[in-house]
């Protein structure tokens, strides 16, 4: 997520839902959605439910072993058939402005608009509230989101603090798994920002996030589950 580049422009529309992406609000405070604007969404998603889109699944079943399950309101992805029906080969860093359990809450929020497949906390662990299968609303994109995987990180873009040494290190895993599986690149062509997303007006992950040691990080991971030696 992260701090907007200009406050004062008209906020940017997100090439799915086509309605503003919000800021993550401290405390999880979030405008609720009207029922007129929720009926119309529901009606311009009637098209994601046809058949054929519907690979199997399971109440609770996360991609990334050791992550906790918390499913995202439905309003804040897509449902797909994903790398089938949309190729992956994008990982997409944000930060979400905000604490852990606010980010939680407000991906939970019909209204809210957006949600990123995983979140990271501090102390690193890892909630994964969509299915890679799917489409979040994380990128402000809609070419971006339905090729990526968004990974928040709970904490402050202006805060270097945020950022432990055991989130890199749970992150870099997750990042290292998601490439793995999808043969992404392992490289910052593939492994991008928010900001780097074209149309986008948000500045996560900062200047405070290394990337230079996230790089590192990832690359070590990746090797490791080449020689066999890696935790699955």
């Amino acid at each position: 997520m992260g701090k907007r580049r200009s406050p004062g422009n008209k906020p940017p529309r997100d090439g799915d839902r086509r309605i503003g992406r919000r800021a993550l609000l401290i405390g999880g405070a979030v405008a609720a959605a009207g029922t007129a604007v929720l009926a119309r969404d529901e009606l311009g998603r009637l098209w994601w439910r046809v058949p054929g889109v519907n690979k199997p699944r399971k109440e609770g079943e996360v991609d990334f072993a050791g992550a906790r399950w918390v499913s995202a309101s439905d309003a804040n992805w897509r449902r797909a058939d994903r790398p089938d029906d949309y190729g992956i080969d994008t990982v997409i860093i944000h930060v979400t402005q905000g604490s852990f359990d606010s980010a939680v809450k407000v991906f939970q929020d019909p209204g809210h608009g957006a949600a990123s497949h995983y979140i990271v906390r501090d102390d690193g662990h890892i909630t994964q509230m969509i299915r890679e299968l799917d489409v979040a609303f994380h990128a402000g994109n809609r070419e971006y989101n339905e090729r990526s995987v968004g990974i928040e990180h709970a904490g402050f873009v202006e805060r270097a603090s945020s950022f432990t040494d055991e989130m890199y290190e749970a992150s870099a895993r997750l990042t290292a798994r998601i490439c793995a599986r999808y043969d992404i690149p392992v490289d910052r062509k593939h492994i991008i920002g928010h900001v780097e997303v074209p149309g986008t007006d948000h500045t996560d992950p900062g200047t405070h996030w290394d990337w230079d040691r996230y790089m590192r990080l990832v690359r070590q991971e990746v090797t490791a589950r080449q020689r066999g030696t890696a935790a699955t």
